[in-house]
């Protein structure tokens, strides 16, 4: 039985895989699944910078705008929905392009990682949720880099249920948890897939960063946080803990200034982006795409992943 064919085009916030990836559908016939983990929630536009309808230029986009914002968006969703997608995308006889920078998310699916709850004893959990609710973030985050570092090094101290489910893990098997996603990752693949990460110069890419952020303020941002706040969301969903938002509410909660609140987005956000390309560096079957190698011209770029797309 032959495996369903797909494309990931994925790498740092800011490098440039919206664009690339709308010519790479039109060339080779694809539909786009997104792999940003905010971009699903609806009325979050300018601080997620989700892709206009226009600029789509009429190709197909799934998991987009599919959830409220008070909705909990999680791995175990995704994995599900982008299956359903993939066949879905295959059936009709389209090219499924998985495009985004959200890695553990892509690894999921690729690798057809089995999230199974083995242990139905909630009381660590909670233990640990209690102590995050109590302001120990930080603390739990420390306790995490003393006994999986590989997990801190790509994990965000924000990032509370991921911290939590790595300790969790760990207090229930004695293993850290980046042990067992290893071990996962050795599965094979159910997908024939190609796998391309983008990357390009580190102040280049941060210079492109500050850029978006000053085009999200200048867009409003601050007024789609006021009008997501008037929701009356829930600030510890996945929503509000999104990079940008929490910036921002923190700004309109009065800890600080609206400079300060940019500071943060662009001093937060490059750090995502080391932390995808920490990610990226330790994943097998990529191939890398360095934007210098080919002069930052996105005609050559997407001759490359067409060229190894086909011949292989």
């Amino acid at each position: 039985m032959n495996k369903q064919k797909l494309i990931v085009l994925t790498g740092p916030t800011a490098v440039g895989k919206s664009k690339l990836s709308i010519e790479l559908a039109k060339r080779i016939g694809g539909e786009i699944i997104s792999a940003d983990s905010m971009q699903v929630y609806k009325y979050m536009d300018i601080g997620t910078d989700k892709i206009s309808t226009e600029k789509m230029e009429g190709v197909p986009h799934h998991l987009i705008d599919i959830l409220e914002p008070s909705e909990n968006f999680n791995v175990f969703l995704f994995q599900k929905l982008v299956k359903e997608a993939i066949s879905d995308i295959s059936g009709r006889g389209k090219v499924p392009i998985i495009v985004g920078g959200t890695g553990f998310y892509i690894q999921a699916v690729l690798y057809d990682i089995d999230f199974t709850e083995t242990d139905e004893d909630m009381s660590i959990r909670n233990e640990l949720e209690e102590r995050a609710n109590n302001g120990e973030t930080q603390a739990l985050f420390n306790e995490l880099k003393e006994i999986d570092p590989k997990s801190a090094d790509i994990i965000h101290a924000n990032n509370v249920k991921r911290v939590i489910r790595a300790l969790e893990y760990y207090k229930k098997t004695g293993r850290p948890i980046s042990e067992h996603n290893e071990e996962q990752h050795q599965r094979t693949s159910p997908y024939d897939f190609k796998y391309f990460v983008l990357t390009d110069d580190r102040e280049v890419l941060y210079s492109r960063i500050d850029k978006r952020v000053d085009l999200m303020i200048r867009d409003g941002l601050e007024k789609e946080v006021k009008k997501l706040l008037e929701m009356n969301i829930d600030r510890s969903t996945t929503s509000m803990q999104g990079l940008g938002y929490r910036e921002m509410i923190g700004y309109l909660d009065g800890e600080y200034d609206l400079d300060r609140a940019v500071y943060l987005i662009k001093r937060n956000t490059r750090h995502f982006a080391k932390r995808q390309l920490t990610w990226f560096r330790r994943e097998k079957d990529v191939r890398w795409i360095d934007k210098r190698e080919f002069d930052r011209d996105d005609e050559r770029i997407l001759e490359e992943i067409i060229r190894i797309y086909k011949d292989e």
